[in-house]
């Protein structure tokens, strides 16, 4: 039984192992031959709304041949009246294993430890590990290994997927730069902590020139509504755009976690142009995770 709580705390050995295994999950999906969930209930704990995690998790689950029940923050409040704790030492005697997103970090790791059932962070405050497993993926799909090459972060540098891209920099050996304001950088603490070959600026030409990659999420993550105007103010310019994907490499790719708001981190020509990335990389969200999840109970 292992657990998926952070890329800070997964081997690096272990991520290999994952992204070995979605290769063949994805090729081999519809055949029904691997099974590793027969038998198995598992639980999608969310207290944050979802699109793609909770459906490719929920057929995920499915197709491996375990049951998903799907617990929202009306169902269950994870950090609110029963300790987390009590909760999962109640649910560990029930299913098999568990798919927890939401705000705290904390609360997932103590789910980890109290239950007895192998744990996944499907998204906090802090991470959002499956995620960037899932665009290491699709890069190296298409790109050959991520060792050794240059990946630009642009906008929101202090987000769940920036601080997980940095913990994937200093496990995986490439180069990653993140191009935010100076309201909006990564914690130069978490910058010590991961070390590795990781830069931050303000400028964006320069964190775009000669990249392989070019990435972007949202400036108004969920949680952050109330701050949404003095975000856009902040962030205006920081968008991936026609004349910065000219700085990068000729075949850089250009990737998005979804969903995208156009006109804002990223204009909808650019978008339209790298659709195929963009949603073959939210496609492998489901491979990746099921090859977390047959890695998590093997």
């Amino acid at each position: 039984m292992k657990h998926l709580l952070s890329i800070e705390k997964l081997a690096v050995a272990d991520i290999g192992q994952i992204l070995a295994a979605a290769g063949p999950f994805k090729k081999s999906r519809g055949n029904g031959k691997t099974k590793p969930l027969a038998g198995q209930t598992w639980a999608l704990m969310f207290s944050k709304q979802s699109t793609r995690t909770r459906v490719s998790f929920e057929v995920g689950i499915s197709e491996l041949g375990g049951r998903p029940m799907f617990l929202s923050a009306n169902d269950i409040q994870l950090g609110r009246g029963e300790p987390i704790k009590d909760t999962a030492r109640v649910l560990g005697r029930m299913i098999h294993g568990a798919v927890i997103r939401t705000f705290a970090q904390a609360d997932v790791e103590q789910f980890a430890q109290y239950s007895g059932i192998p744990t996944i962070n499907a998204l906090t405050d802090a991470e959002h590990p499956c995620q960037i497993l899932a665009d290491i993926f699709t890069f190296q799909e298409q790109h050959g290994t991520i060792r050794g090459r240059t990946v630009a972060f642009i906008g929101d540098g202090a987000c769940n997927v920036a601080n997980s891209w940095i913990w994937a920099a200093s496990k995986l050996g490439f180069e990653l730069r993140i191009a935010a304001p100076k309201p909006f950088q990564p914690d130069p603490a978490l910058l010590k902590r991961a070390k590795g070959n990781i830069s931050v600026t303000a400028d964006i030409r320069a964190a775009a020139k000669g990249a392989d990659l070019l990435y972007t999420d949202v400036w108004i993550s969920m949680g952050k509504e109330a701050e949404a105007a003095e975000r856009i103010k902040t962030l205006n310019g920081y968008q991936i755009n026609e004349a910065l994907v000219k700085l990068a490499k000729k075949d850089a790719l250009v990737m998005h976690c979804l969903p995208a708001y156009r006109g804002k981190e990223i204009d909808e020509a650019t978008l339209e142009a790298h659709a195929d990335t963009i949603f073959e990389e939210a496609e492998n969200r489901l491979h990746v995770q099921k090859a977390i999840m047959n890695w998590a109970v093997g």
